[in-house]
């Protein structure tokens, strides 16, 4: 039993033994795994700090790249500040389908030309602007560019143009003596050629079509004032023949293709018109004499100065046109101010006006120059309810101030507001 004993005694102790180890042996792998993970966790650990922290040469070229972009960063900002403020157009009065038309206008970019433009952008039409910019300038109409209502194109009109149109008003033409005299043949093919292809439009798209004829076709007159039955007193051949005569025939395209064709045609004989957008160099009275006042140069009067000449503001004008182009008036009608002074009293009245101490000096005469010029405004009166409003003093205070603006300038963006509304009066 002794023996029995002790040898169960001895089998237990090495089962206590055994158990013992193997905890003892599970312990140390446990221990050994713990620390070969904390190893490797600070090896690893070690290893992301090595590629986070930068070499000298990573951290210049880090430097550099910084120093890039804060240059472009500072281009942008500059180029940035040359963009034009974000455009926004004048208030115009919404038309649906059903009265909004189509409307064209030759010479649009011209002194008359944009001042008819902003009238009827404003009375809520589709307007298109041709214009070769002879005289015209694209700053006359850059207040419209990009309206959706707007659209301008670049053409001559000697060449035929294709497009849809319910009115055409036909300005385009040089009207002042130095520009109508520099190319006489292109003169006489812009108002001869160029009216039968507006015609010819007319004709086809069945529009209504204005034609912008002129004082100039009554020549240097024996009737005071002129009426539209005048048939005037024009030299064929003189050196204002070009643009006289080529007038004349415009007009008697005009009513041919009335006759012939049925096109509805208004006629428009427009008087001498002041007001701010002339050419600076167009040698016309009004801006020769303020330009010459304000740069405190003699006033050039060409002859006697006792000639005479009527003065119209553009903004007279233009309502002129636009309530003939709506009258049911075929016949032509002469639109103007009928107040007539001569250029010595409208020379000593700028002078005074600017303010300035320029002389008035008398060179020759210049060949085949009017006299007298008035119209004879009973017709507009009677036919379509029209006279001139803006008295003399305000509309040349309205265009002195316009010129003072644009001798003043030093800059491209130093310009005229665009407003359209600035030269109402």
């Amino acid at each position: 039993m002794r023996e029995l004993f002790g040898g169960a005694c001895v089998v237990s102790t090495l089962s206590v033994l055994v158990l013992y180890y193997s905890l003892v042996s599970s312990e140390v792998a446990d221990m050994e795994h713990i620390v070969d993970e904390t190893n490797m966790g600070d090896m690893h650990d070690k290893e992301e700090r090595r590629h986070r922290e930068p070499s000298g040469l990573q951290q210049l070229e880090l430097n550099e790249a910084q120093e890039k972009i804060k240059l472009l960063e500072s281009k942008l900002a500059m180029l940035e500040s040359r963009l034009p403020p974000t455009t926004s157009y004048p208030d115009i009065k919404f038309r649906t389908y059903k009265d909004r038309r189509r409307i064209l206008v030759t010479g649009g970019a011209g002194f008359v030309g944009s001042h008819l433009v902003d009238k009827l952008m404003l009375d809520g039409h589709e307007v298109f602007v041709v214009d070769n910019y002879f005289t015209g300038s694209k700053r006359n109409i850059e207040q419209w560019l990009g309206h959706e209502n707007f659209e301008m194109l670049h053409h001559d009109i000697v060449n035929p143009l294709f497009i849809e149109v319910d009115q055409i008003y036909h300005l385009a033409s040089p009207a002042s003596p130095p520009h109508y005299m520099y190319n006489p043949v292109k003169t006489i093919k812009t108002n001869t050629v160029g009216t039968v292809n507006m015609l010819g439009l007319a004709k086809r798209t069945k529009a209504k079509i204005l034609i912008a004829s002129t004082s100039e076709v009554y020549g240097d007159p024996e009737v005071h004032p002129q009426p539209e039955t005048y048939w005037g007193h024009v030299n064929p051949i003189g050196p204002r023949a070009c643009y006289d005569e080529g007038k004349r025939v415009a007009e008697t395209l005009a009513y041919a293709y009335n006759k012939q064709s049925g096109v509805d045609v208004r006629v428009a004989r427009i008087f001498n018109t002041y007001g701010p957008r002339m050419h600076a160099n167009d040698g016309r009275v009004v801006s020769n004499f303020v330009i010459q006042a304000l740069e405190k140069q003699p006033i050039t009067i060409y002859g006697s100065g006792e000639q005479t000449r009527s003065f119209q503001y553009v903004s007279d004008l233009v309502s002129g046109l636009v309530t003939l182009m709506a009258s049911n008036y075929t016949q032509p009608v002469n639109i103007g101010n009928p107040e007539e002074k001569s250029i010595n009293t409208f020379a000593s009245m700028i002078r005074d006006m600017v303010g300035g101490d320029s002389d008035i000096v008398h060179l020759p005469a210049v060949e085949d120059d009017p006299q007298r010029r008035r119209p004879d405004i009973s017709r507009a009166k009677a036919e379509l309810n029209w006279e001139p409003k803006v008295p003399l003093s305000k509309g040349l205070a309205k265009t002195v101030e316009y010129f003072r603006k644009e001798l003043s300038r030093t800059k491209h963006s130093d310009r005229n507001s665009g407003d359209p509304a600035e030269y109402l009066l």
